[in-house]
């Protein structure tokens, strides 16, 4: 009988046998290099050069004069700052809690309950950023439904898209996107067995204490997989912002994808624009190591 690997004493295939063998594989190699690597590599280059959008021909290399700019910029380090706020608030805080509450309730509610409640959420993920934010500039702007309400409750009204504006774009996001995280955590309470939390039930744990010291240790490391991911996610939100503020009023809900297009495409400072994207890129990286060093501290503390 033959075997995929050659011994002490036997020759290894030939190299044109071992190109043939790879053959199969050479039109994905490719398709992943003209469409992935070459234009991140374009990107990655225009991010060190002068190019605009102006009709010019060519483009000047300027070495780190676009990351110089940024970096010196008061408006780059604001929309550095609400991408962070953004990010907390709308994904790490709100998706991540409502959607673990939103797991741990259906899993104790009834059959109905649970299919009434995952319609609704999931209804909203589907629905595409546009349409989320036309939606909410609706619902919160100057003469919105949530303005009548409080008007018919005698509050007085005010234009949330322009008093508070990145908190408005915060609650229109975690309403979209809690979906995901309740449906990765709900997957994962499922394979928590019903035995050891009984078990700590009969040992005298409370609700909080099972919760906390039974259920979620279990389930951590869905919990890093759902923040890494709704992290990524939430950090390159631009259809809901651009929707409902454009970045307003005054630049209070520019995050970087906003502020890289603005750049990019309303200025014409396309070099400029996608040194922006290679920060965003890099944030983005900064916190996905940030959960997996957590993570694999997690799993040896255990």
């Amino acid at each position: 009988m033959s075997t995929a690997t050659a011994g002490p004493g036997q020759r290894r295939a030939p190299a044109p046998a071992a190109l043939l063998r790879g053959m199969p594989l050479a039109p994905a190699v490719v398709l992943l290099v003209v469409f992935l690597a070459g234009p991140v590599a374009y990107c990655i280059w225009s991010a060190f050069t002068d190019m605009a959008l102006t009709g010019a021909s060519g483009a000047d290399f300027v070495g780190l004069d676009n990351f110089r700019q940024a970096f010196g910029s008061a408006d780059f380090h604001l929309a550095v700052l609400l991408t962070v706020v953004f990010t907390l608030v709308s994904a790490i805080i709100g998706q991540n809690v409502l959607g673990m509450t939103l797991a741990l309730l259906m899993r104790a509610g009834h059959r109905v309950v649970r299919t009434v409640v995952s319609a609704i959420v999931i209804g909203a993920w589907v629905l595409p950023e546009v349409v989320a934010g036309y939606l909410w500039y609706a619902f919160l702007g100057q003469e919105g439904s949530f303005n009548a309400i409080l008007g018919w409750l005698h509050v007085p009204e005010q234009n949330w898209l322009f008093s508070t504006p990145i908190l408005a774009v915060s609650i229109a996001n975690i309403w979209r996107g809690t979906a995901f995280s309740m449906l990765v955590y709900a997957a994962a309470l499922s394979e928590v067995p019903r035995e050891i939390e009984e078990a700590a039930t009969v040992d005298g744990a409370g609700t909080w204490r099972r919760l906390f010291l039974v259920t979620l240790p279990m389930v951590r490391r869905s919990i890093a997989t759902n923040l890494m991911l709704i992290t990524l996610q939430t950090l390159s939100i631009f259809g809901l912002i651009w929707t409902m503020t454009r970045g307003g009023p005054n630049n209070q809900s520019t995050t970087l994808p906003i502020f890289a297009y603005q750049q990019a495409f309303q200025f014409s400072q396309l070099g400029y624009g996608t040194a922006l994207a290679l920060v965003l890129l890099l944030i983005g990286g900064i916190f996905s190591l940030v959960y997996l060093r957590a993570l694999r501290l997690g799993e040896a503390i255990s």
